[in-house]
């Protein structure tokens, strides 16, 4: 009994981390960002949430055709090794490709039904991006890979902007724009702290291309620019609360990077992933709550 429960919890677990949840949050969290950034009035409440919703299970069907389709590169990776396609403890077959497209068809539909067309269409285009463009396409190819892979948080902000108003103030299209330049250092780091990784397995990220010093420049040259653009809708509609929350997240994604310049070790690599993961949570969390407290008739 205690052996079938504790393969029901695994099998649970699992099945769960097939579809990336923390990424499919973060991608949520943009979107619900865009939809705070963009001037106008608030979708309702139960129209967000759908919307929400549908953002979150777009993303998680990328995320899951996104290790079902690298399932022999993740088996050869320490960090991705034990992932359940890599390990086998998932099959492969066209019963997850349709559970997958299903998943994604039925997304794009309630972002159809609970915001319009246009919030749709970039929830759909985000998933795409990221699981054609970069999974399938740009990966195994190119030095740019994760650069438009960092169109999928892009469009989740559009998508949850379009909500509000299709048009696209410049609010949300100067974060789309900051959610694009965040992705690549973001990633960058982490593959930097498990180089040898892509190294062994031949998939062109630029720490392995150009090595860890230049890659770090790179790093240090992203978190300054696009936390200086971070800034910019400050100057626009948004209030003190966001401006604080993106003050705070940059001094503290450009140290850290600015510390990866001077010793591009992996300790610092993981330091800046893990930095920029607070830079965007406060960039998000400071849209949201500034403009529920400090301009809620924007």
């Amino acid at each position: 009994m205690r052996s079938a429960i504790a393969a029901s919890r695994g099998f649970a677990a699992d099945l769960v981390s097939v579809f990336k949840p923390r990424i499919a949050l973060f991608i949520t969290a943009s979107a619900l960002g865009g939809t705070a950034a963009s001037p106008g009035p608030w979708p309702e409440p139960g129209r967000l949430a759908l919307l929400a919703l549908a953002v979150f299970f777009a993303s998680a069907a990328a995320g899951a055709f996104n290790q079902l389709w690298e399932r022999e590169l993740d088996a050869r990776m320490r960090r991705t090794a034990r992932r359940p396609f890599a390990c086998g403890r998932f099959r492969a077959g066209p019963l997850w490709y349709g559970s997958i497209l299903a998943i994604l068809i039925a997304s794009t539909g309630l972002a159809a039904g609970a915001a319009n067309p246009w919030a749709a269409f970039y929830t759909l285009a985000g998933a795409l991006v990221y699981a054609l463009l970069y999974t399938v396409w740009l990966k195994p190819r190119s030095r740019l890979n994760i650069v438009v892979g960092g169109l999928a948080g892009s469009f989740a902000v559009l998508a949850g902007a379009a909500a509000v108003d299709p048009a696209l103030a410049p609010e949300p299209l100067l974060l789309a724009l900051v959610l694009f330049l965040w992705t690549p250092p973001h990633f960058w780091a982490l593959a930097m702290a498990t180089k040898e990784d892509y190294a062994g397995c031949g998939v062109p990220m630029l720490p392995v291309l150009v090595g860890d010093a230049v890659c770090a420049r790179i790093v240090f040259a992203h978190a300054l620019v696009l936390s200086l653009l971070a800034l910019l809708p400050a100057f626009f509609s948004m209030g003190p609360i966001y401006l604080a929350a993106a003050l705070a997240g940059g001094l503290g994604f450009v140290s850290k990077a600015r510390l990866l310049v001077r010793a591009p070790t992996r300790r610092n690599a993981i330091g800046v992933f893990s930095a920029s993961l607070v830079q965007l949570a406060l960039l998000l969390a400071g849209t949201v709550a500034d403009r529920l407290l400090w301009t809620p008739d924007r």
